[in-house]
């Protein structure tokens, strides 16, 4: 499950906003929306994210397979 809060607060840490880390990654704000509130976002998607803030590996696996990190 993503933890939409971390991604949240690593976006704000990271100077940035939705919309910018959308357009790098090349999806519409509007959709970016969606898959974060829907947990959608495929494994393509959450590696360009990752890449985009400069997410270590323990940090992409906290924020985007939270349920697997005690």
């Amino acid at each position: 499950m993503l933890d939409a809060s971390r991604l949240k607060g690593k976006i704000v840490e990271k100077n940035t906003n939705i919309e910018e880390l959308s357009r790098k990654i090349g999806i519409n704000h509007a959709t970016f929306y969606r898959k974060l509130k829907n947990n959608s976002f495929s494994i393509e998607e959450a590696d360009k994210i990752a890449v985009a803030l400069s997410l270590t590996n323990e940090e992409a696996t906290a924020i985007f397979f939270s349920q697997f990190v005690a």
